[in-house]
């Protein structure tokens, strides 16, 4: 379970258990995974609705549902300092593997976050925001190919390159145009 295309399939069965539970009710094991993955996906909205549908007795039932809650809380305040402690607990062996692939994801978007936002930014500041020591902090903003600058004790991150569309030739463009509509009007 370790490509997006995995995690979808995942998704999709954990939701067609949901739906076709014989008492209407899943085990709280398929709506744990299934709001880690949610979450995972970065899918709040679903997350949110999932815990308001999960019965009150699967959250008491199963408590690691409310900490995997508290984390969607934090994520969709975008306290994502709050979210690394959260992380680091012991989870069952079925979440485990989620909740890495998480705090990986995380950790990537909080990257393209800074580099996007961020000149410079104070190493203590950014190793928080990526929950990380300082020093490892340091060598994954280098391996990124980001410097820092140890004097000041900052980190220059280096803006992520735009991925441009290639425009589609007028021709090309007419040319599908004609097809889409000779296709409508058929």
């Amino acid at each position: 379970m370790t490509t997006k295309g995995d995690i979808y399939r995942l998704a999709a069965l954990c939701e067609q258990q949901e739906l076709e539970a014989p008492t209407g009710i899943p085990s709280p094991d398929v709506y744990a995974k299934l709001l880690t993955i949610y979450l995972l996906q970065n899918d709040l909205n679903n997350a949110k609705y999932l815990w308001k549908r999960i019965p009150a007795s699967s959250k008491t039932a199963h408590p690691e549902l409310g900490h995997i809650w508290d984390i969607g809380q934090h994520l969709w305040n975008r306290n994502f300092v709050a979210v690394y402690p959260l992380l680091s607990q012991d989870w069952s062996d079925e979440i485990k593997p989620l909740m890495d692939m998480l705090t990986e994801s995380i950790r990537q978007r909080i990257f393209r976050l800074i580099g996007q936002a961020y000149t410079s930014i104070a190493a203590d500041q950014f190793a928080a925001y990526a929950g990380l020591q300082v020093d490892e902090a340091i060598q994954a903003v280098v391996a990124e190919g980001w410097e820092y600058d140890s004097t000041n004790k900052l980190i220059l991150p280096k803006r992520p390159v735009a991925a441009k569309a290639s425009p589609i030739p007028s021709e090309n463009h007419i040319a599908q145009l004609t097809d889409f509509v000779t296709f409508l009007e058929s």
